[in-house]
């Protein structure tokens, strides 16, 4: 089977099986083997790594990590990319295709099966809509992970990894950074993908840490919080606390707050993970 890292052969194969591209799923197919050799470069895969693939797309990159990776499970939500893929990965006995959600995936189990329960590295190429509920759930499920190497909107990369007082740093940025050191790996043009997207892509390793860099007494309450300080971005953060489902008043956050040694004025957009963590700690007790 040729590789199909190149238009031509994407092209032939997306001809042969009458394939339609379905916005729903925001396929774009990469047609760039310098992206993709560098995809498999910087996410560190060797030949005793189990990968787990999200969104194989026609297989383009499901090659390069079979011919790299000691075995690849493959997610894929359209059942129309099913025979594709059995035809481009045919020559592959590593690779296993499942048709699923991988939000409905037990990612556990493949790890336990597969993988003697030692940590997975994860590669994605990812539809914008769905990046965030993936990456959230792959780390709130606490499922044995090294790495996450994906491909997402170039905004969406950014937000991953900025710090405080930026206009993308949100919520987003806070829990990436909280399971994660995040860094962009690669810029990707449009031009790289068939069909070309609107927008410009990266590509953004995200390390796990062991543990988390800062250490809370309740997890769900610091997100619960973290999620609260920018849902309303214009508001301070006592505002914005006290009007969300946390049962915490005002004069509560306005204590907590001064005992940080911060103004009552603050927004969320100027606290570290750190100043979070520490006013989680302070409130949840």
């Amino acid at each position: 089977m040729a590789t199909l890292g190149n238009p031509t052969n994407t092209i032939a194969v997306l001809q042969k099986y009458q394939f339609t591209f379905q916005k729903k799923y925001g396929q774009n197919f990469l047609i760039d083997t310098h992206i993709l050799e560098k995809i498999i470069r910087e996410s560190g895969i060797t030949e005793n790594d189990l990968v787990l693939e999200i969104g194989p797309g026609i297989g383009t990159m499901t090659q390069y990590l079979a011919e790299n990776a000691r075995e690849v499970v493959a997610v894929e939500i359209d059942k129309n990319l099913i025979p594709i893929l059995n035809d481009t990965l045919s020559a592959y006995d590593n690779v296993t295709v499942l048709n699923e959600d991988i939000l409905k995936v037990d990612v556990f189990k493949i790890a336990e099966e597969r993988n003697q329960g030692k940590p997975i590295k994860v590669v994605a190429n990812l539809p914008y809509y769905i990046t965030t509920p993936i990456i959230m759930g792959l780390f709130e499920s606490h499922v044995p992970l090294e790495s996450i190497t994906i491909m997402v909107q170039k905004e969406v990369a950014d937000r991953m990894q900025v710090g405080p007082g930026t206009k993308d740093y949100g919520a987003l940025s806070l829990a990436v950074q909280y399971y994660a050191k995040p860094e962009i790996v690669a810029n990707v043009p449009p031009g790289c993908f068939m069909p070309r997207p609107k927008v410009g892509s990266a590509v953004i390793k995200l390390s796990r840490y062991e543990n988390p860099p800062v250490s809370v007494k309740n997890e769900a309450f610091l997100f619960a919080l973290i999620r609260a300080s920018f849902n309303q971005r214009r508001k301070t953060l006592v505002n914005g606390l006290a009007n969300g489902d946390l049962n915490i008043t005002k004069e509560q956050i306005i204590e907590a707050l001064d005992k940080m040694k911060l103004p009552p004025a603050i927004r969320g957009e100027a606290l570290t993970l750190e100043q979070f963590a520490k006013l989680s700690n302070i409130l949840y007790s």
